[in-house]
């Protein structure tokens, strides 16, 4: 899963000078964030957060992170003889 995090403040386009925009790019300026939780936190629609990410990535403004697979404890079990195979 992608994780976005600002690396300068943007000249932001009428279509993004709403203040949801400016608290998100607040967000993204302190700390990564994936669209899940871009969406979460500001209440935009996805389209929305979307169209906002592809601006940034265009002004290469972003910088994009790779956040590693959290294993869920359901799916542990299954990957338990995957791994004593591999020891």
């Amino acid at each position: 899963m992608k994780e976005y995090r600002l690396k300068a403040w943007p000249e932001l386009p009428a279509v993004f000078r709403r203040i949801v925009y400016r608290r998100l790019l607040s967000d993204l300026s302190q700390r990564a964030l994936c669209e899940a939780e871009m969406h979460q936190r500001s209440g935009l629609s996805n389209a929305d957060v979307r169209a906002l990410i592809h601006f940034l990535s265009a002004e290469e403004l972003l910088e994009v992170t790779e956040r590693p697979e959290i294993i869920s404890r359901w799916r542990l079990p299954a990957l338990l003889p995957t791994w004593l195979r591999r020891a």
